[in-house]
């Protein structure tokens, strides 16, 4: 007998397969409605005093974010030092803020990350006195306005003062900021008003067109820069501001900083992203000082950049983010992260797994075939000391191991089958030993009658037979 072919496995099992790649779409599809619905769509914005700028800024940033569908709320404060006090506290509930360089102190950044540098802001020392000035230690012992506590001015100048030998002992520091110092220089309450900002500040802006008032030129700008890594020295070029009124008359050298939007680690990329946007609509154009799209920008201040920042600003908004609503961009960006490995991995495991699981289950069977075939084949060619015992035991060594086999149900008709196949092993094997029986009955017959009545009949020697059973041409 020869072992045909055996039964292909249960296709049920593909449909299985099939069921876990289509329930692992359906999951990355809710996956990612939930994500999406867990982006933020209320934050709150720490800006600054109501005649400052990030005041005027952070109306701006709401206009644009609520185009979205993002509220932005408004937090105004005395300013860049109590901005960063406030997203320090995980309990303030502020997300974002406005704050400047200088400001945050090494060992005090946590978690805080820089999503981008906006714009350059100056320091602006305006004095009433006849006498020109180039040093900051040149007031030294007089009244000069310094900013208010929790201000980005204040903040800023005091490690300025401080290596200039300026403290509150040997000079009178009033707390006034913005305007209330520019109005104090300008009635004659305090010698000179140290203002922070960009030009178009209002107090800025006022100050520079007071003909009664002087702007200091630092003569030693650029060591301030090589000792202070978050200052950038500046120059406004005589008659920048007013060309016809020649303001200035002669070329400034100034020193700033640069204006930040700051978060804490875990922002929300998508949040992150409308804000970039938002910063690249209102502060790419060229400034006073800044060239045609230095800005928004990732160059390290003082702080971290955020990764998230980071990427965007390198790459730009997403294709999605490009020609679809806000909504359906970060949905679709979802569920394609979500379906990736989906389609990588989940899929290809579906057609792999079903079969290498067939083949596991069918090695546990097949691996009797090899030496069931091998018993067969020495059954149906042996013609001489036929070991019956042995080819017996073996069969039943084998058959033991095939009922031991473990097998689901869907493969019980493989098992079923190897031993079925068995049986037709030991039915060859019994006839095999029934006729070498009859060989030695009729053997005994001929030594018992002799070699023939008077000697001349003799016994025909029976015809060789295949292993089929058919008698061999003579």
């Amino acid at each position: 007998m020869q072992l045909g072919d055996l039964p292909a496995g249960p296709r049920q099992e593909n449909a299985r397969w099939t069921l876990v790649a289509v329930a692992s779409v359906v999951v990355a599809v809710v996956g990612a409605w939930f994500l999406q619905s867990t982006i933020p769509r209320h934050i709150v914005l720490a800006s600054g005093l109501p005649d400052g700028m990030y005041h005027q800024y952070a109306n701006r940033y709401k206009e644009i974010l609520a185009r979205d569908g993002v509220t932005v709320e408004e937090r105004m404060t005395g300013g860049a030092d109590e901005n960063e006090r406030l997203l320090r506290d995980p309990n303030s509930g502020v997300d974002v803020a406005f704050v400047q360089g200088g400001v945050v102190r090494p060992d005090e950044r946590g978690s805080l990350v820089m999503l981008a540098a906006l714009y350059y802001e100056p320091l602006w020392i305006f004095y009433r006195d006849s006498v020109v000035h180039e040093h900051f230690d040149e007031f030294r012992y007089k009244r000069i306005a310094v900013g208010s506590s929790g201000s980005g001015v204040r903040a800023f100048m005091e490690p300025l003062l401080a290596a200039n030998g300026i403290t509150r002992f040997n000079t009178e520091l009033v707390p006034l900021v913005n305007l209330e110092a520019l109005r104090a220089l300008q009635a004659g309450q305090v010698d000179a008003a140290f203002l922070v900002g960009p030009v178009q500040f209002p107090a800025v802006w006022q100050a520079l067109h007071d003909t009664d008032l002087k702007l200091i030129s630092l003569a030693r700008a650029e060591a301030y820069q090589r000792r202070f890594p978050y200052i950038t020295k500046l120059t406004l070029p005589a008659g920048t501001i007013e060309l016809e009124q020649h303001i200035p008359q002669e070329d400034v050298k100034l020193i700033g900083t640069k204006a930040m939007l700051v978060s804490r680690e875990g922002l929300s990329p998508a949040i992150i992203n409308l804000l970039l946007e938002a910063a690249r609509e209102l502060h790419r154009k060229q400034g006073y000082f800044e060239a045609d799209d230095e800005f928004p920008s990732t160059a390290a201040v003082d702080l971290p950049v955020s990764a998230d920042a980071d990427r965007h600003h390198r790459f730009g908004p997403s294709v999605l983010h490009r020609y679809l609503p806000f909504t359906i961009a970060a949905y679709l960006e979802r569920l394609i992260v979500l379906l990736l490995p989906v389609v990588f991995v989940v899929v290809p495991l579906t057609n792999i797994l079903p079969r290498l699981f067939r083949w596991r289950m069918r090695s546990r069977i097949y691996r009797w075939y090899g030496e069931l075939a091998l018993l067969e084949r020495d059954v149906m060619t042996r013609a001489t000391a036929l070991p019956i015992e042995k080819w017996l035991s073996d069969l039943v060594r084998i058959e033991q191991a095939a009922a031991r086999i473990r097998a689901p149900l869907s493969y019980a008709s493989e098992a079923y089958t190897l031993r079925e196949h068995i049986g037709l092993v030991r039915q060859s094997v019994m006839a095999k030993a029934q006729g070498v029986g009859a060989d030695t009955d009729a053997e005994e017959a001929d030594a018992a009658t002799g070699p023939g009545r008077n000697g001349r009949q003799t016994r025909a020697a029976p015809a060789p037979q295949g292993p089929s059973g058919l008698k061999t041409p003579s």
